[in-house]
């Protein structure tokens, strides 16, 4: 299928870019020969092959989910670089952490 500078101006216009003739030249050349390949690919037979979302069967891989000790406060906090009456001490986001001259209360 061979596009015209208009259709490529027209995909470019939806896609918000501005393109030089040399781009518009070379974006209708590569264009066109993405459409031709689909053309190919369009001819294909598909009617005995059903409609998928996924060509491999979904397996979880994820370990069962069973309740088990978790650590302790003091075991949580042991490398923490900061930490605060037993909790996790970070800078304040708003106020440009560590270099800034002011911290917030």
């Amino acid at each position: 299928m061979a596009l015209t500078d208009a259709d490529v101006d027209h995909v470019a216009s939806l896609a918000r870019l501005g393109l030089s003739a040399e781009e518009r030249a070379r974006l209708r050349d590569q264009l066109s020969t993405i459409l031709g390949h689909i053309e190919v690919l369009d001819r294909l037979d598909t009617a005995a092959i059903p409609p998928t979302a996924q060509v491999l069967p979904l397996i979880n891989v994820l370990r069962e989910d069973a309740p088990r000790p978790s650590l302790s406060r003091d075991e949580a906090l042991a490398n923490a670089p900061r930490q605060a009456d037993g909790f996790f001490e970070v800078h304040a986001v708003l106020t440009g952490g560590p270099d800034a001259e002011e911290e917030a209360p």
